[in-house]
């Protein structure tokens, strides 16, 4: 009954949206007459190489099981670490041209989307597959603006992760055991790092120096007054703030020089390599220390940025349904097959991520995903800014740019304060 409804429901559908749409007609969609619309589905990504690629074959896998009379035409766009696809998306929807379904990250990275009136509400879809019962609240919460859902997540991934070699923390006479309690803890195990001759802290480009200042901001202000930096709740200009600031500051002059011209994976290698002692980055970065064969607690440690371990930094990749997509019931089953249990766990033991489904074994997935299961399930979920979650684009940007002139030596903290505050409130 659930299929025959969606079926009525996206045939209709299909014919709102071609007609909003204008793009480029191939001959085989509803324009055409038909009721046809879930003969293919384009897939418009950026994941086309590494453990992106796997987990998105291993989707396809699971699409072919579950909608064998769909074809599946991948529409990945290599380069740029994602900047090459959107630039071609953004293209694309202004010619009036939208794949079926296209990637982005969940939570506000969506919000122009959604202003521009691009992205079809996808609630009905939540109920229909049952997602508003396996998804946590937190995350529905997250996903939620002006009370509907624009995206389905595929995955989800912790950005306040540190990762750090055990060897150089121990030639330092750090445990690399104990865990520090706080920032300041940490800083005085960053100074011993230091003093051994080694880089203390690894960072890269500015994006993960955002990544980085989300978290000592998550640390010190806790989830409700980090929270607050989107709503509006905890004032930029406030003493707690400062406070924070100037622990990023302390942690940026324990970083590695060549920052601005190291991409993230380059970072996480001197970890690797013994170069340095610490990295913070996503868990995406376990896939480096595992490719390398290091194994978790001998060759690596692992533990939320010191502070933050009640948090869980969200951020995830989520599928759309544009509006004016031509094969409109492809992309929802697409959006099916994303959601089910199937997909989540095929996709997620190939990408390295966890499911967004809470009604996963946790033992078919490696330790370091077991450990991100158990904090997903139990830590307050906070969303990442550096990864389009918490604010949209162009707040993004402009914390970029305030934190890249900062770290490079143009500003000070005060003026670092106060341009953060005018980026995010205007």
């Amino acid at each position: 009954m659930r299929r025959i409804s969606a079926v009525a429901a996206l045939a209709a559908a299909g014919l709102v949206l071609t007609a909003c749409g204008g793009g480029s007609d191939d001959g085989d969609n509803a324009d055409a007459g038909g009721d046809n619309s879930a003969s293919k589905v384009e897939v418009f990504t950026w994941w086309a190489a590494g453990s992106e690629l796997t987990g998105l074959q291993a989707l396809e896998a699971v699409f072919a099981e579950q909608h064998p009379d769909t074809e599946f035409i991948n529409g990945a766009v290599a380069g740029g670490a994602g900047s090459a696809a959107k630039d071609l998306l953004q293209t694309r929807l202004q010619a009036g041209d939208p794949p079926d379904t296209f990637q982005a990250h969940a939570g506000m990275e969506l919000q122009d989307y959604i202003d521009a009136g691009q992205l079809e509400d996808v609630s009905g879809l939540y109920d229909e597959f049952g997602l508003n019962e396996v998804f946590p609240q937190d995350l529905l919460d997250l996903l939620t603006v002006d009370g509907k859902i624009y995206s389905v997540p595929s995955n989800i991934h912790r950005s306040n992760v540190v990762w750090a070699n055990p060897e150089v923390l121990e030639a330092a006479g750090v445990d690399p055991a104990a865990v520090p309690e706080d920032i300041d803890a940490w800083i005085a195990d960053l100074q011993k790092v230091a003093d051994s001759g080694a880089t203390a802290l690894s960072v890269a480009a500015p994006w993960t120096q955002v990544n980085l200042l989300e978290t000592v901001l998550m640390a010190d202000l806790g989830a409700e007054g980090y929270n607050g930096l989107w709503n509006g709740s905890t004032d930029w200009a406030s003493a707690e703030v400062t406070g924070a600031l100037e622990h990023f500051e302390t942690l940026i002059g324990f970083t590695n020089t060549d920052r601005d011209g190291l991409d993230w994976p380059d970072a996480t290698q001197k970890v690797i390599d013994g170069v340095a002692g610490y990295n913070v980055m996503g868990d995406w970065a376990v896939a480096l220390f595992e490719e390398n064969d290091i194994e978790r607690g001998t060759g690596f440690v692992d533990f939320p940025v010191p502070g933050s371990d009640e948090q869980f930094g969200f951020l995830a990749d989520s599928f759309t349904l544009p509006v004016g997509a031509k094969h409109a019931e492809g992309a929802k089953a697409w959006l099916e097959t994303i959601g089910s249990l199937e997909g989540q766990v095929a996709f997620n033991k190939a990408k390295g991520s966890i499911p967004a489904r809470t009604d996963a074994d946790p033992s078919e997935f490696s330790e370091y995903q077991q450990t991100a299961i158990e904090s997903y399930a139990n830590d307050t979920i906070v969303p990442s800014l550096a990864h389009g979650a918490a604010a949209p684009v162009a707040v993004l940007n402009g914390v970029t740019d305030a934190v890249s002139k900062f770290t490079a030596g143009g500003s000070d903290l005060a003026t670092f304060q106060s341009e953060l505050g005018a980026a995010v409130n205007g």
